[in-house]
């Protein structure tokens, strides 16, 4: 039986999550896995409440970000990156389930990011190896 994962994406930088989501997306078919669910937020500090809504759904194994934090003029970026990192890794424990960070940065130029894209990739292989070694 296919593992079921549900995907945030944040539709900050659009342009390169786009790209994520859609590698992300490739590679869980490529591994077998499928992705039911989506939820859309405006930016990785967001995506905590979503995250839980799908950990929630007992049809799903595993959730993975997709995010993108470019550094700007202030520190804000790895604010940002370091709260919702942390309350990833919470939702995961909280719920037994693998939640996975495809979320690129902070401290990144937008070329940067761009080189980056595959972090999706690496967020599907991991929840899938996690949900595969845990069962």
């Amino acid at each position: 039986m296919a593992i079921k994962l549900g995907f945030v994406v944040a539709e900050f930088n659009r342009d390169l999550t786009y790209m994520m989501e859609i590698e992300g997306e490739e590679h869980a078919k490529f591994l077998g896995a499928e992705v039911i669910e989506k939820i859309y937020v405006p930016g990785a500090y967001d995506m905590p409440l979503a995250i839980k809504k799908l950990l929630k759904d007992d049809k799903i194994d595993a959730v993975i970000t997709i995010g993108c934090v470019i550094e700007g003029a202030t520190h804000h970026d790895e604010i940002v990156v370091s709260h919702a990192a942390r309350k990833i890794i919470d939702l995961s424990l909280e719920f037994n389930k693998p939640v996975t960070l495809g979320i690129s940065g902070p401290g990144m130029t937008r070329l940067e990011a761009s080189d980056r894209i595959d972090y999706a990739k690496r967020a599907v292989e991991s929840a899938v190896k996690l949900v595969q070694r845990l069962e």
